[in-house]
């Protein structure tokens, strides 16, 4: 049985990356490795998104236009967390919107250009 499903996502900051992570959208930083990290945990309400230090692949030249996700993250109350966020300066993409989809969500742009979108069911 699947229990949780964390992504990986690549950086050459870490310690920009947690510091975006735990500020801007507040995650808790569970562990780094080496000295300087080379990877690194977060989390947020028992999710956790792995950091890996490595070039990114080479992003797509329509990824912002064609908003091009890279997470998709389901949570209860859009209208809350956007208005955390919007309080901590975070970058939207998109803002707050019901979707023909039957979802109200949002899609943040983060320290390192990947495309968040947070999402709560109608």
């Amino acid at each position: 049985m699947i229990r949780q499903i964390a992504p990986q996502f690549f950086t050459m900051d870490i310690p920009g990356t947690l510091a975006y992570y735990k500020d801007k959208l507040g995650f808790e930083c569970l562990g780094t490795w080496q000295d300087p990290p080379v990877y690194a945990i977060v989390a947020r309400d028992q999710h956790a998104i792995h950091f890996r230090c490595a070039e990114p692949p080479t992003a797509n030249p329509n990824k912002y236009s064609d908003e091009l996700l890279d997470a998709y993250v389901f949570i209860e109350d859009a209208d809350a967390l956007y208005a955390e966020y919007a309080a901590r300066g975070v970058e939207f993409t998109r803002g707050l919107a019901n979707m023909p989809w039957h979802s109200r969500e949002f899609v943040v742009k983060d320290c390192d250009g990947r495309l968040l979108a947070f999402g709560a069911n109608l």
